[in-house]
């Protein structure tokens, strides 16, 4: 929620797909996937600090949105990084 702005069922619904796949993750971007990643993790540390759950998606969103705008002002880094990646894993095989 904190970072596609819906929940799951939600997307679903939007795309016309019944039961519980494809999964919303199936059709994030590599940074999109990095920061759930991260939210993850932090929602986890908010949880034991026993913040509330409103609390924490409105702390949740603005880590997104703050780490997706990061992503987005470094991509030109980022696709070099990727890049580079995939040379060396063709040259590894």
């Amino acid at each position: 929620m904190a970072l596609f702005g819906k929940t799951a069922v939600q997307w679903r619904n939007e795309k016309g797909i019944s039961g519980k796949t494809p999964n919303i993750r199936d059709f994030a971007s590599v940074e999109e996937l990095v920061v759930l990643i991260n939210l993850e993790d932090t929602n986890a540390d908010l949880i034991r600090q026993e913040v509330p759950q409103i609390e924490r998606l409105k702390l949740l969103r603005e880590k997104a949105y703050r780490q997706l705008e990061i992503l987005k002002k470094n991509q030109e880094t980022i696709d070099a990084l990727k890049h580079n990646l995939i040379e060396e894993s063709g040259k590894s095989n």
